[in-house]
């Protein structure tokens, strides 16, 4: 729902442009002076201010230019009984929408007003579309070829065309909200707004404020109305981080919003109608919460209509070489250098790592070590200490799938260990072997056997 603003000193006008504009679907909020007026432009989600010229104290006139200085894309019509050419001019110059006089026609305005809107509509729609471009640059933190992140990918592709809900799950700093975007600009709302907010970051009444919005005087502090989330959202895609933590209370009024998809602002009565697909994220096991009667057993299943599991690093670790390039090149400009690369030392320890912290960690890693190297090379002196002779944890369970014989398993292993260690050594077969502990012969001797081409 739209809102408009009007702003004149003379209080029938503002009885009579809300009588008339309300019943066509538009939200109207009014005041009788400038000073009022450049709150309500600063504190609410307006969409159109329509501003008498005249009037005590600031004049319509510096309304204008006051309203441009705090939002320069909101549209401001101007109205006035003393209407003249050099008015209509100077009210244009200073970026007005448009200069109509008094008595206006109630069809001329209703006109106007909808082409103002139409305005400001497609002014936010080229700037999602900028943020939307801007967004799928920042998918190259997707990074990853290995059969985890594969099935990944293959699971967003499906998904993205579907208006179901989705759950993406996984230990943080994986980059489920970068799954979640992915989501969206794959899908049919992509030039709509992606809206996020985090469950775990508000208190439980800041929360529920963030989400619906609140009527002014709602609550202390609430000096003027403002839109949620979902309202924010419409037409788009809300996503809901670490929606597990959300308070109980709140897990019920977000229930309702996902069955009817409607909802009152705190504090307001009218109920309001939206369309919006949800996509939440958690790292906890919320079918573990439900079973302690910490989750609403209905919204766990509404939320979780489609799955997406994001692995952890440590199950992907295939994909360090592409992350570590990727984040490398990433930092690399950021601090004047030119092409860096990682001691064979320095892989070793980033392989030997568990990721506690998985990409995230990884991440932050590199940055300090691209600040730190030089020379062009990332020693192992660079890294951070819990990394330097860190041993590498053998996961059999993860390595091997469940009923492969021994001689196959072996088999899979060594081939995945001698593919390693030469992407690791830049594919010097001596330095490959020298990092396995085998001889130079034995590694071509396996690199035949397992059809290996460098």
């Amino acid at each position: 729902m739209e809102t408009i603003l009007i702003v004149d000193d003379e209080k029938n006008y503002l009885v009579v442009l809300e009588a008339l504009l309300g019943p066509e679907g538009y939200e109207i909020m009014t005041t009788d002076n400038a000073a009022d007026a450049l709150r309500l432009i600063r504190d609410s989600d307006l969409d159109l201010v329509i501003t008498d010229m005249k009037m005590p104290g600031m004049s319509g006139m510096e309304l204008l230019e006051e309203s441009k200085k705090i939002r320069p894309e909101l549209p401001v019509i101007m109205m006035t009984a003393y209407g003249t050419i050099e008015l209509a001019v100077e009210a244009m110059k200073k970026q007005a929408y448009d200069y109509i006089t008094k008595p206006f026609q109630n069809e001329q305005l209703k006109l106007t007003i909808k082409k103002a809107l139409e305005n400001h509509r497609l002014a936010r729609e080229n700037r999602r579309l900028n943020d939307a471009l801007l967004d799928r640059y920042r998918f190259g933190n997707i990074v990853g070829k290995s059969k985890p992140m594969l099935k990944v990918y293959d699971l967003v592709s499906r998904i993205a065309q579907s208006r179901a809900s989705v759950l993406i799950t996984g230990p943080s700093g994986t980059g489920k909200e970068l799954i979640a975007k992915a989501i969206h600009y794959n899908s049919p709302r992509k030039d709509k707004p992606f809206v996020s907010i985090n469950c775990g970051a508000l208190t439980e009444t800041l929360l529920e404020s963030e989400l619906f919005g609140h009527e002014k005087g709602a609550f202390t502090g609430a000096v003027a109305m403002k839109k949620g989330r979902f309202e924010v959202a419409d037409g788009g895609t809300l996503f809901l981080d670490e929606v597990g933590d959300m308070p109980q209370p709140l897990q019920v009024k977000l229930l309702r919003v996902l069955q009817e998809m409607e909802f009152e602002r705190v504090g307001g009565t009218r109920s309001i109608k939206v369309d919006v697909r949800v996509l939440s994220a958690s790292n906890r096991n919320i079918k573990e919460d439900v079973e302690k009667g910490l989750f609403r057993e209905d919204l766990y299943y509404r939320l979780n209509v489609m799955n997406i599991e994001v692995p952890p690093l440590r199950e992907r670790i295939d994909d360090i070489p592409l992350l570590v390039k990727h984040f490398i090149e990433k930092y690399r400009e950021d601090e004047g250098k030119d092409k860096i690369e990682l001691s064979p030392e320095a892989w070793k320890a980033l392989y030997s790592y568990s990721w506690p912290g998985n990409v995230r960690e990884l991440e932050n890693v590199i940055e300090r070590a691209v600040v730190l190297s030089s020379g062009g090379k990332i020693s192992l002196e660079d890294l951070p200490e819990e990394l330097v002779g860190a041993e590498a944890e053998f996961d059999v369970e993860r390595l091997v799938p469940p009923n492969v014989p021994l001689p196959k398993a072996m088999e899979q292993i060594e081939e995945k260990l001698i593919r390693r260690a030469l992407h690791q050594c830049n594919n010097v077969q001596a330095h490959a072997a020298k990092m396995l502990g085998i001889t130079k012969s034995l590694i071509q001797h396996k690199m035949k056997k397992y059809k290996i081409t460098i």
